[in-house]
């Protein structure tokens, strides 16, 4: 059987693909890691990295291999970490990953309150992509990931927080409301690849971003930046419904006309289905199913999809 030691050696150079960066990483010189993982794959009958592969590759196996090595630290890690608990050493890590669309008007809104009501608790708060989330979550570096939904996987368990409308803004136009019709004549400012706001409004819009890939390149998760841009460049952009806008800026707000549902996307939780922080992960989650249902009205709602493009 192999060591633990060994097992955390071969997710780091899982992660690297390369000996020297995973060396450093692992504190240890390229040649004692080069041994251990050697002396594993001899333990196991089997080899779990490519050597030959440039760059260093999993082979068929250890990818197989990985997700069981990852359960296995993961739940290692669990008894350290109750031991230390009992022991009155630390308080609880609950290491959260949130959009930056989301962040921007989550934390500021909720934060004062988990740090109130959840003495006990360390967040450890990140703000990451969609996919950065999901993987980050794979790879037990998260405990609960708070993206745009929606979103579908067994090993994971997804929690709906709440529905939240997607509006335009488009101070020049002098109305409150706008037909799709006007805005697909606009320019459309976008957020970088990678945020599901930008699929969607591709998506909801019948946008092409080859369409516009010659226009000015945005990169980020700045949507103050994009109303900026749209009110001294004109144009348009999409907000999230809970997004915290200036004063000046409301009259720029407008709702789509002539639609039976307006667009909206449903904000929701992931977290592993197994965790021994349970208890405080669901006490977050409830916090914000209280206070955006709270706020929540009655209407009609179309979630739009964000895996789309």
């Amino acid at each position: 059987m192999i060591s633990l030691q060994q097992m955390n050696y071969i997710v780091i150079l899982s992660e690297e693909l390369q000996f020297q960066r995973a060396s450093e990483r692992c504190f240890v010189t390229q040649p004692t890691l080069s041994m251990q993982i050697k002396k594993a794959e001899e333990s196991l009958g089997y080899a779990i990295f490519d050597r030959d592969a440039q760059p260093l590759q999993l082979t068929p196996a250890g990818k197989r291999l990985l997700p069981i090595i990852r359960e296995i630290l993961a739940e290692t890690e669990k008894i350290k970490y109750l031991s230390d608990q009992l022991k009155g050493n630390v308080k609880e890590e609950i290491r959260i990953g949130i959009i930056p669309t989301i962040a921007t008007y989550l934390l500021p809104d909720l934060f004062s309150t988990w740090v109130k009501e959840l003495s006990n608790v360390r967040l450890k708060i990140k703000e990451l992509k969609t996919t950065e989330a999901i993987e980050a979550l794979e790879k037990k570096e998260l405990d609960l990931a708070i993206i745009a939904g929606p979103f579908h996987d067994p090993r994971i368990q997804t929690t709906p927080l709440f529905l939240e409308e997607i509006l335009i803004y488009c101070p020049q136009h002098p109305a409150p409301t706008i037909q799709l019709e006007t805005i697909q004549k606009m320019h459309p400012w976008l957020l970088s690849q990678g945020n599901c706001l930008r699929t969607q409004m591709l998506h909801f819009c019948q946008l092409n971003a080859q369409d516009h890939k010659e226009d000015w390149d945005y990169e980020g998760g700045n949507l103050p930046l994009l109303l900026e841009m749209v009110e001294q460049q004109g144009g348009y952009t999409l907000i999230p419904g809970y997004f915290r806008i200036k004063e000046e800026q409301r009259l720029g707000i407008k709702k789509l006309a002539d639609l039976s549902a307006a667009p909206a996307r449903e904000i929701i939780a992931l977290s592993p289905n197994r965790s021994m922080k349970t208890e405080n992960i669901k006490a977050l989650v409830r916090s914000m199913q209280l206070y955006y249902g709270a706020k929540a009205q009655e209407k009609h709602l179309q979630v739009l999809d964000w895996d789309v493009a």
